[in-house]
C-alpha cells in the first residue's frame, strides 16, 4: 500500500498517530516476504517519541514470529521453513531500522500488516481444503 499523508512534513515533530490518511493506492504486494520494517530505538528521534510506531512494529515482528510457527516443514536444503523466515524477518527489520521518514515508516508497517494478514488468510485456505480432502477420503473408505 502507498500512503499519501496529509501535511507529515509541516512540523518535524509531527507523529504517526495525528498523520491523517488522505487517499490509499493498492499496489502488487510480494508473495514471500513483507518488505522492510522498522523499529525505532526507544532514544529515537523527537517525533517518534510516544512510542506508537515503535509498539506497532513490535507487534508485527510478534505476528511475523507467530505466523511462522505454522511452516513446520523443510525447505530443498533441509531447513525448516519456520527457521528461515524468522531469519529473514530480522534481517529485514535490522535493515530497515534506521529509516526516519515517517511517511515511508508508515508505509512499511502498513505494507507489512497487510503481507502478513495474505499469508495467513492463504495457509488457512490451504488447511480447511487440506481437512475437507481427509474427510471426503473418509467418507470413501
Amino acid at each position: 500500500h502507498l500512503l499519501r499523508l496529509e501535511s507529515y512534513r509541516r512540523h518535524p515533530l509531527t507523529t504517526l498517530a495525528s498523520l491523517k490518511v488522505k487517499h490509499t493506492v493498492h499496489i502488487h504486494t510480494p508473495r514471500t516476504m513483507p518488505p522492510s520494517l522498522w523499529i525505532p530505538a526507544k532514544n529515537g528521534l523527537k517525533h517518534f517519541s510516544n512510542s506508537n510506531t515503535r509498539q506497532e512494529a513490535i507487534s508485527l515482528y510478534r505476528e511475523i514470529l507467530r505466523t511462522c510457527k505454522a511452516f513446520h516443514w523443510c525447505d530443498e536444503m533441509g531447513e525448516p521453513w519456520n527457521i528461515r523466515l524468522q531469519k529473514e524477518a530480522r534481517k529485514e527489520f535490522d535493515a530497515s531500522k534506521e529509516e526516519t521518514d515517517p511517511l515511508i515508516v508508515a508505509r512499511m508497517l502498513v505494507t507489512g500488516q497487510d503481507c502478513v494478514a495474505q499469508v495467513q488468510n492463504r495457509f488457512n485456505e490451504a488447511d480447511r481444503a487440506a481437512w475437507a480432502r481427509i474427510e471426503r477420503e473418509r467418507e470413501r473408505s
